[in-house]
């Protein structure tokens, strides 16, 4: 499951760099530098956008911000924490992703295992 998504988007994304479009370049860059460490530290960004993420109802988004999060030392306890958060922000109809970003960490902690 993990290396399916990885490997999908590490095509896609060298599909659309492959197109040589300056505001996509700069719209991956913008999106890079602002997760990179700051006044916040890098997994309380990750975990930011982990809640944007469910909010908005973007699984492989979900999916790529439990990874970073994963890297980046954040504890089950967290990651559930942060699932609450976004289930008051958005609804009961972000519950069907809280199922499937349950699963995906699931797997991650398995793969490190």
């Amino acid at each position: 499951m993990i290396n399916e998504f990885n490997e999908s988007r590490t095509k896609g994304n060298e599909a659309i760099m492959a197109g040589d479009n300056l505001v996509l370049k700069r719209l991956f860059n913008l999106d890079t530098n602002t997760y990179a460490e700051g006044a916040l530290p890098v997994k309380t960004k990750e975990l930011l956008g982990l809640v944007a993420s469910m909010v908005l109802r973007c699984d492989d988004c979900i999916k790529y911000h439990l990874g970073k999060c994963f890297e980046n030392g954040a504890t089950k306890a967290e990651i559930f924490e942060t699932f609450a958060v976004a289930n008051i922000v958005g609804g009961t109809i972000v519950i069907p992703h809280t199922r499937r970003a349950a699963e995906y960490w699931e797997a991650l902690e398995d793969q490190k295992e």
